[in-house]
């Protein structure tokens, strides 16, 4: 009979395979719960002539820039990986260093790939469609714990409705001497390298009293060629 000084409560070892596990399943938490909390944060525009690929026009004093985020680092902006799904997001950036507004109502833009495919800006809708295609992303889960499911409505979440509004140029008008900016979402899905040889063109631009500008047009390979920026 054990005397009252040697009882002791019983310990669980627990198998070194189970604390891998378990450590692995609390980092997956984490770094879901991290995923969770991202937002999306619209980049800060500078001057259009400040990127290299830009068309300056120095008589109308309007100048109109493109920055493609095609790379990881600079996509990593968004929420959503929108390269899996076959786009390609264009930073447009369009300074106005006149005394006039111009406005951007009737403005159009346009890239038009090497083997000249003629390439327009998606609306929220076409990208809604695509992003709530269950069949353009669909993984397996391969991981060691189920991940949580994020509420949808029509097929994709409010967060990325929500960044789609936020991120999709909709400037209608660029007041003096101030700079208008947002994203023009391009499908390349069926696209090998679009933007190598491709140029960007904006029509439909016009000046206070309603006269159209002459067009811009950007080669993309100012962009491709430019130094990298560290």
């Amino acid at each position: 009979m054990q005397s009252a000084g040697s009882l002791r409560s019983p310990r669980i070892l627990m198998p070194p395979v189970q604390k891998i596990v378990a450590a692995v399943a609390f980092l997956l938490l984490g770094c879901v719960g991290a995923l969770a909390a991202k937002e999306f944060i619209m980049p800060t525009a500078r001057h259009a002539r400040a990127y290299p690929a830009h068309d300056d026009h120095p008589m109308e004093k309007v100048v109109v820039a493109v920055d493609p985020y095609d790379v990881e680092d600079k996509a990593s902006i968004f929420t959503i990986n929108y390269r899996n799904y076959g786009y390609v997001p264009v930073f447009f950036v369009i300074t106005n260093d006149g005394d006039e507004p111009v406005s951007l109502v009737g403005m159009k833009a346009q890239m038009n790939t090497k083997d000249r495919s003629k390439l327009y800006p998606s609306s929220i809708d076409d990208l809604l469609r695509r992003l709530s295609h269950p069949s353009r992303n669909d993984h397996v889960n391969t991981l060691p714990i189920p991940l949580p499911k994020k509420e949808v409505k029509g097929g994709v979440s409010r967060k990325t409705w929500d960044e789609l509004e936020q991120a999709q140029f909709a400037a209608k008008a660029v007041e003096p001497h101030s700079t208008a900016s947002g994203f023009l979402f391009f499908d390349v899905s069926d696209i090998s390298h679009p933007l190598a040889g491709a140029n960007f063109y904006v029509t439909g631009v016009h000046d206070a009293k309603g006269n159209e500008l002459m067009y811009f047009e950007i080669p993309l390979e100012k962009y491709l060629s430019a130094p990298e920026v560290k």
